[in-house]
């Protein structure tokens, strides 16, 4: 997300009520396009599905609740499957099972780092409900979590989770193209859970995603704080990257920011900072896997 449109939906402008009109409109024809879906489009499906998304546009912290589910039900023993859009990923033949070897250009950023953290069965399609088709025919998977796909009506579904940003909470309130929502802030009142990632919610469960260590990317092996003496290119290319500096700055660690737009496919040459050490999301870091250069870093 560009800092100027979000400027622009997290702040009072004059421009949004000049594109209230517009809106007001897509606000009803979504809400009109949820309620037909779920009455005559609707699957439903054998096993439980819990959904893990949002109504705002941008990164709320859905994939690491994602992993977290995931590792709590295979704790229980529970044979857990995992779709998702795989937004951004190249392939073209789906459904498609995501493998540790894959890249994340070839699967999606989000996918990738989901299959690593948990070792679950992580399939792509554009579609869901193929995605679902596959986890129940292939691995007999006893629940499935989907990352994101709130709004994806046609899949029926047996727990709903919206995760909000209580930082940023939902900007303005409007809907697209004047606000950062995707669906009427009434949606949440719909939702069996609300889970708000930083700050507090109405009637929502806290989140609070904790850091780990420092880890260097050629090796994989975590490091001290102390090898970061001067200052380092902090790399984001996430929904809502101010988080992530957050972080580092909570750590002690000084740096210079460097941002790019969300699931963006890093090169080589992008990768050329004048500083000496670069850190990364471990999101991002998935990306770049193939560089094996001794300056990357990231926190998981």
């Amino acid at each position: 997300m560009s800092v100027a449109i979000e400027k622009f939906w997290y702040s009072s402008h004059p421009l949004s009520s000049l594109l209230r009109p517009l809106s007001w409109g897509f606000q009803f024809v979504t809400t009109l396009r949820r309620h037909y879906l779920q009455t005559f489009c609707q699957k439903k499906i054998a096993v439980p599905i819990i959904v893990v998304g949002n109504i705002t546009v941008g990164g709320v912290g859905k994939t690491p609740l994602v992993i977290a589910l995931a590792q709590q039900l295979q704790a229980k023993g529970l044979r857990v499957g995992i779709v998702s859009r795989g937004y951004g990923a190249k392939r073209k033949e789906f459904p498609y099972e995501v493998l540790l070897s894959d890249t994340a250009l070839e699967v999606g950023d989000e996918p990738l780092l989901i299959a690593k953290k948990t070792r679950c069965p992580v399939v792509i399609a554009p579609q869901r409900m193929a995605a679902v088709d596959y986890l129940l025919a292939k691995h007999q998977s006893q629940i499935i979590i989907s990352d994101d796909g709130l709004q994806h009506y046609r899949m029926g579904r047996a727990i709903e989770i919206a995760v909000i940003d209580g930082v940023r909470g939902l900007g303005n309130g409007l809907c697209l193209p004047a606000g950062p929502l995707r669906e009427s802030p009434r949606r949440l009142q719909q939702v069996d859970f609300l889970v708000v990632n930083e700050g507090t919610w109405d009637k929502a469960y806290p989140m609070t995603l904790q850091p780990g260590k420092i880890t260097a990317l050629a090796d994989e092996a975590p490091v001290e704080q102390q090898v970061f003496t001067e200052k380092v290119a902090a790399v984001a290319a996430i929904g809502n990257p101010q988080r992530f500096y957050k972080t580092l700055s909570q750590l002690g660690i000084k740096f210079n920011t460097y941002s790019y737009p969300d699931h963006y496919h890093f090169k080589l040459d992008d990768l050329n900072y004048s500083e000496s050490q670069v850190i990364m999301t471990e999101k991002d870091a998935v990306k770049c896997r193939s560089f094996l250069l001794e300056k990357l870093y990231y926190l998981p």
